[in-house]
């Protein structure tokens, strides 16, 4: 069994490992320390809804489990749609950590339920010294991530000081190696 198999469809060629959301808590303090990034107290889980009465379910239970095990009481979870389509659950506190693994169980169960392949990414917000908003940006199809960093103008990026933290991270974070898969999201809303 080889490549041919995974072609014809034998054999499935295996997901990338969940567990790699999990750098992010490791990562968060290389983030502040040296890279000078603060956490901005937000995260989201993005995925395209399905109006089923199971998906919906699975989302509705997964905001109760993520506020009823808030490690603090300032902790909110809440949805939004964006003009593409896709919903997103944010999830705000001061517990960077509670963010990760809050995000963690909304795409396991959103996984478990047979949905894993509606969702698109997690992303963790930050703001440099000068405030300025930097993502990273979790592909769950690729099991990596990437920085993105708004500039000033309408859809416009700052390429460069995305290189600049590609590099300064090191291997703090499995970085997506194809820079063409880093995709930019516009209008976020953490």
């Amino acid at each position: 069994m080889g490549f041919l198999d995974v072609i014809i469809g034998k054999r499935k060629l295996a997901g990338p490992a969940p567990d790699r959301l999990f750098a992010m808590s490791t990562a968060c303090v290389t983030l502040e320390t040296t890279l000078e990034l603060t956490s901005n107290g937000s995260a989201a889980i993005v995925f395209q809804p399905l109006a089923t009465a199971d998906f919906n379910s699975i989302v509705r239970d997964m905001e109760e489990v993520v506020r009823a095990t808030a490690t603090d009481s300032q902790t909110s979870v809440q949805t939004s749609d964006d003009t593409y389509g896709f919903r997103w659950l944010i999830v705000r506190g001061q517990d960077f950590d509670s963010q990760v693994v809050a995000i963690n169980a909304v795409s396991g169960a959103l996984e478990t339920g047979g949905y894993g392949e509606r969702v698109l990414c997690a992303v963790f917000g930050f703001a440099d010294a000068q405030k300025r908003r930097v993502y990273w940006i979790y592909n769950y199809k690729r099991g990596s991530f990437y920085p993105f960093v708004p500039a000033g103008g309408e859809q416009q990026r700052d390429n460069e000081r995305e290189l600049v933290l590609k590099a300064q991270i090191g291997p703090e974070l499995p970085i997506e190696p194809e820079l063409e898969r880093w995709f930019p999201l516009w209008g976020i809303p953490i």
